[in-house]
């Protein structure tokens, strides 16, 4: 079938490119190998789709090219992607940090690049894994499970490895290398980390168990937000966000009072709370269970207020407001929210994202090496680059 556009992978990016390609008057196709367009939108938010972020720039990303952002996200901004989803009656909310999410369901966000692909006259064709691609004189020639397309543009959007059950696939990666370009090490981000045995058993009974915090890594990057105690390790806002910055055998540092000063605090608890235990004051801000481990393991004396000796509150104020515990890793691609690294940006063109070393050759999305923060930012950066390809693909 000989077509204008063929767009690799039904995601976010994806959807978004074919779209305005269409609009363009561009015979466009989409192909992907899983049953439902949009599968990631669909679970992400907790089912309500975190789909931008007001905040966006290019500071809230990781690239190795920092720069690389700017251009697509200047041209089509987070109040543009609001307008969109405001035209087809979405009902959506603000959350803390800029993030903005459905009222009802992801599907919404599904439904309205669906509907746009639609009106725009895309195909957009399921269950159609890709099994080749060859450069041809005037394009390229894509072979599928379903048929053999000859197109003039070819968008690979086909997103990372992250959540395999979703139908994550290297083809991506394949392809770029394919065609010379230089892909990146890939790794697991926005992920909850495990923890070593000796720290899984101290920590054995606080599944659940949230704490505002500002966590720090060794790049000197911080997030204040919760961290959530799991069976398996750490998890929550703050944690994601700095598993991004994490690497294997480092520590991370956990701020547990990031809005109070803990010296300040035992000052006044001196005077006026003397005859109380440390552990009864600090579990009234502190979860309780908490408190209880770390009396438990000895990191805090078990103790009345007047008898905790000047050495002793001179090294609780730094443990409790830099606590540091060393992961033993991540639960890696299986539940992570992306993929760090992929396609270097080098080889791409920032404003069109069109591969410098074969014409008609273009990466967006997930695929390539630029990673949002935590909270809606991933899919801005989609929105923005699916619009900048699909406004120049031939």
């Amino acid at each position: 079938m000989q077509i204008d556009v063929l767009v690799i992978g039904a995601g976010a990016a994806g959807l978004m490119c074919a779209a305005t390609a269409g609009y363009r008057g561009k015979k466009v196709v989409v192909v992907d190998m899983g049953k439902k367009p949009g599968r990631k939108i669909l679970i992400s938010g907790g089912g309500r789709c975190n789909f931008t972020n007001e905040n966006a720039r290019a500071e809230n990303y990781i690239c190795q090219n920092p720069h690389f952002i700017k251009s697509a996200l200047s041209r089509y901004s987070a109040q543009d992607f609001i307008e969109l989803v405001e035209r087809h009656g979405v009902n959506y909310h603000h959350k803390t940090l800029g993030q903005l999410f459905c009222d009802d369901s992801a599907k919404d966000i599904v439904d309205v690049l669906m509907t746009e692909c639609d009106w725009a006259g895309v195909e957009v064709k399921m269950r159609n894994e890709v099994l080749s691609v060859t450069k041809t004189e005037s394009g390229y020639q894509v072979n599928t499970t379903e048929t053999s397309y000859t197109c003039t543009s070819l968008v690979v959007a086909s997103g990372g490895l992250t959540m395999p059950k979703l139908g994550a696939s290297p083809i991506g990666y394949k392809i770029a290398e394919q065609f010379g370009l230089k892909v990146l090490p890939t790794t697991a981000a926005l992920v909850p980390f495990t923890l070593h045995d000796h720290d899984k058993a101290r920590f054995d009974g606080l599944s659940g168990i949230s704490i505002l915090t500002e966590v720090s890594s060794d790049s000197g990057d911080s997030f204040k937000e919760n961290i959530l105690f799991t069976h398996r390790g750490l998890s929550g806002p703050a944690i994601l966000q700095i598993s991004s910055f994490w690497q294997a055998g480092q520590a991370v540092t956990i701020n547990l009072l990031p809005d109070h000063n803990l010296s300040e605090i035992i000052a006044d608890w001196r005077q006026h709370q003397a005859q109380k235990s440390i552990k009864n004051l600090l579990a009234t801000i502190l979860p309780k269970r908490f408190i209880e481990c770390l009396i438990e393991s000895k990191d805090i004396p078990d103790k009345a207020v007047n008898q905790l000796s000047h050495a002793e509150i001179q090294a609780l104020h730094p443990f409790m407001h830099q606590w540091q515990i060393k992961p033993n890793g991540t639960e890696g691609y299986r539940t992570a929210e992306v993929t760090l690294g992929g396609v270097d940006t080098d080889e791409l063109s920032s404003k069109t994202f069109a591969a410098k070393k074969s014409e008609g050759l273009y990466f967006i999305g997930e695929v390539i090496d630029v990673t949002g923060w935590l909270g809606g930012y991933n899919f801005q950066a989609c929105w923005a680059q699916g619009v900048a390809t699909g406004l120049v693909v031939t």
